[in-house]
């Protein structure tokens, strides 16, 4: 076996999400050929590739159909977190991927989704980190198990810089580490927004594949203000199925698709699909509508990623600092799982595929 017969057997192996052979694409690294066996790495565009198992399989046939049979096949993995960031990266220099978890109305489980997904994306082995951007309702330190924690300061090159809290392996910041959670955040949406730009200049997040920035509901202010401060990647819109939910969710849609603001969406989730007991696992009960976030993205030809079901230690995990992804129901976990691989899926063929991110320019 010779390394240009591996490449052009790996060059019949189809990157499943960008359409192009793993060769073409620069995927394959390090080969080591040592009689029948031969090892390989293959780079993948995200940590949290759900499709790695699928690939390793087909490279395996690759070689064994179209080199050496008896050949004794060894796939290796890492990743380079695809991004299409080409500012000057004066924000966030060490973030490639920034993404916005949205809701057209409170109440949907947007915060819940947002530190799921974090926490999935950080399983899968991605460095992470979480903003807590709804500065009136901020839930990221009840989620996280950390109330009444402070972040510290350290001097970054003559410059104080916030330095995030990390708890289950990713970086958290919220303005509900910063103030007592007894007192109202009483703020006009000026001090809001200048909070949101002081998370992003003065917090140290270093080196992230992906920032989730848990947004208020609604489409106001403080959305405004991020989509002008740094280029979102995109945004993952959450909405349950009833029709009031629905309804809201599409202000959401209009609002990221207008002309003015142009923020790709990654695809839509659709929270509280279904009820299912802990003691009939498989069981489910549709009980605020059936599909309707389905429907719904397939009305605005959105990529659908997928059902979160009503599940008590969903809640639980909430409410006492386990999120669900780090709990014990294996239900709930899959969902988020699947969700996740799904979101960072849509994330790479939007690097590959969508022109660069910039800063929103609104007017005033």
């Amino acid at each position: 076996m010779t390394e240009n017969e591996i490449l052009k057997a790996l060059s019949n192996v189809q990157e499943p999400d960008l359409g192009k052979d793993l060769v073409t694409l620069n995927m394959i690294k390090d080969i080591v050929i040592n009689g029948n066996e031969v090892s390989f790495t293959v780079v993948l565009t995200t940590p949290a590739c759900p499709m790695k198992d699928m690939m390793k399989t087909a490279c395996v046939n690759a070689v064994k159909i179209l080199v050496n049979k008896e050949a004794v096949v060894k796939v290796n993995f890492t990743s380079n977190t695809s991004s299409n960031r080409k500012d000057t990266k004066q924000l966030l220099p060490g973030v490639r991927n920034i993404i916005a978890v949205v809701s057209g109305k409170g109440g949907v489980g947007k915060s819940t989704v947002a530190a799921n997904l974090a926490l999935a994306f950080a399983k899968g082995g991605a460095k992470v980190g979480l903003m807590d951007a709804d500065i009136y309702g901020p839930s990221v330190p009840i989620m996280f198990g950390v109330r009444g924690e402070r972040p510290m300061m350290k001097d970054v090159n003559g410059k104080g810089m916030i330095i995030p809290l990390e708890s289950f392996g990713i970086k958290l910041m919220s303005i509900g580490l910063l103030v007592d959670e007894k007192n109202a955040v009483v703020w006009r949406g000026p001090m809001a927004s200048s909070a949101i730009r002081q998370f992003v200049t003065d917090v140290d997040w270093g080196e992230l594949d992906y920032l989730v920035i848990d947004m208020p509901p609604g489409t106001g202010d403080i959305h405004l203000t991020l989509m002008q401060t740094v280029p979102v990647t995109g945004v993952v819109i959450v909405t349950t199925p009833q029709n009031v939910a629905l309804a809201d969710a599409k202000k959401g849609i209009a609002m990221f698709g207008q002309a003015q603001i142009n923020v790709p969406i990654i695809g839509l989730v659709e929270n509280m699909a279904y009820f299912t007991p802990a003691e009939l696992p498989d069981n489910k009960y549709y009980i605020f509508g059936k599909e309707g976030g389905k429907r719904l993205a397939d009305e605005y030809d959105l990529a659908f990623l997928g059902q979160i079901p009503l599940v008590q230690s969903i809640r639980e995990g909430g409410d006492n600092g386990v999120p669900a992804m780090v709990g014990d129901d294996p239900v709930s976990k899959k969902a988020f799982e699947d969700f996740a691989g799904l979101a960072a899926r849509n994330i790479a063929i939007r690097n590959a595929k969508v022109p660069q991110t910039k800063p929103v320019a609104v007017v005033e």
